[in-house]
């Protein structure tokens, strides 16, 4: 069974930083790119980052583009978001996933607030 934790979620002041992670088990981690996602409050889903299966090829969403990194260490199974520079408009629920999956996990809240 597919499972995904997400962690690292906070309150922070606007131009904060944070590092987002994201567990990965009951799959072959390192087969699979891998996706973060966010949804705030009132809205819908919105894209943020993928990365290929052995992390030599990354993608950002422009509005995350230059603040977020998106990683991964496939020895530990672990998914990563380094996000700087955070905006009020960051503020969301962070979510991990394959990209071709729905969400499955709990996510973790991000509040970008002064």
């Amino acid at each position: 069974e597919v499972q995904l934790v997400e962690s690292g979620g906070d309150l922070v002041q606007p131009g904060g930083s944070l590092r987002l992670s994201c567990a990965a088990s009951g799959f072959t981690f390192v087969n699979y790119a891998m996706s973060w996602v966010r949804q705030a409050p009132g809205k819908g889903l919105e894209w943020v980052s993928t990365i290929n299966n052995y992390g030599g090829l990354t993608s950002y969403a422009d509005s995350v583009k230059g603040r977020f990194f998106i990683s991964r260490d496939n020895t530990k199974n672990t998914l990563y978001l380094q996000m700087n520079s955070l905006k009020p408009e960051d503020t969301a629920v962070y979510y991990c996933k394959k990209p071709s999956d729905r969400i499955s996990s709990q996510g973790t809240q991000v509040t970008v607030s002064s």
